[in-house]
């Protein structure tokens, strides 16, 4: 199943029913997917409705808090982790109109809980439980993309090592009608697999396709599923990192939550072995800490897989 939104107006997406993974048909079209579009809503992930809108109710308590109350949690100048709107990286870069809570999850040890909010008081099990029950959706896809490739199916998550990493932002979109600002600016993800929970009622985010942006319409008891970077050079180019940005709104503010997987940062990360032959080479380098090099990459901006590209 391909892409099928024909302009940015349009308002059909793929959808793929995760539940279904263990058919033929349903993974040959998680393949179809991921191979054009690098972007779908799951639906049949298990996580009910009404646990997600807890979510979304906890991430806008705290967005809610007076400003000096969030500020307690501020990131440091030059870091992403903690409260903040967009980090300035160069001196003529016009700011996304954004705020963002940015929190490493796992491993656990390597939780800065002097940034993790104290109120709202349930944020804290709220994003802990959350993350685990998304950590279980990523797994399962990872394995259900290793296996319509007709590769092992830890293919991919053994790459990641021991201690992989889990990262959630959550989006805080004010309304804004400044021309030529976005809420975020196109970009890669730094991740093998995005988990984007959505608001419930202002659309926003856009992938690029063919060279046109398509609109990802609201679907309240989906994910939105967006491969990162990771992916693309794990699959040697077969699975797609779709360029994705967001679009503000004039009247209404906005809110999603993102989580991000990352393997180890010293942890070489690769093209699988068996999907390079003599037919298909090999197409990106090795890297470590790809996190790091695809911001470096952002902020000159440059194209991190294409800097990467053989």
């Amino acid at each position: 199943m391909a892409c099928e939104t024909e302009n940015a107006d349009s308002v059909t997406f793929p959808v793929v029913d995760i539940s279904l993974l263990s058919s033929e048909d349903e993974l040959q079209k998680l393949k179809s997917v991921i191979s054009s579009c690098g972007c779908f809503q799951a639906v049949g992930h298990g996580i009910s409705i009404d646990y997600l809108d807890k979510v979304r109710e906890v991430a806008q308590q705290f967005f809610a808090l007076p400003v000096e109350e969030k500020q307690k949690y501020s990131r440091a100048l030059n870091e992403a982790e903690g409260y903040g709107d967009d980090l300035v990286v160069n001196e003529n870069q016009v700011k996304d109109c954004c705020y963002r809570l940015f929190l490493k999850v796992l491993p656990e040890d390597q939780r800065r809980m002097n940034l993790w909010p104290e109120n709202p008081a349930d944020l804290s099990e709220t994003l802990h439980e959350y993350t685990l029950k998304i950590r279980s959706v990523m797994n399962d896809l990872s394995k259900a993309m290793a296996r319509s490739l007709k590769l092992e199916e830890n293919s991919f998550l053994d790459q990641f090592g021991d201690r992989p990493v889990l990262e959630v932002r959550f989006n805080f979109y004010p309304p804004c009608s400044r021309a030529g600002v976005f809420g975020a600016k196109p970009h890669l993800d730094r991740s093998a697999i995005t988990v984007l929970l959505q608001d419930k009622e202002v659309e926003g985010l856009q992938v690029l396709k063919d060279g046109m942006w398509h609109t990802v319409p609201i679907i309240p008891h989906a994910l939105v599923i967006n491969l990162g970077g990771l992916m693309q050079v794990m699959t040697n180019g077969m699975f797609k990192s779709p360029l994705h940005r967001v679009l503000t709104n004039a009247n209404k503010l906005r809110m999603s939550i993102a989580v991000f997987d990352e393997s180890e940062a010293e942890k070489e990360i690769g093209p699988v072995d068996h999907l390079v032959s003599h037919t298909r080479p090999r197409l990106y380098r090795s890297v470590r800490n790809f996190a790091a090099f695809n911001y470096e990459c952002f902020q000159k901006g440059k194209d991190s897989l294409e800097e990467l590209r053989i």
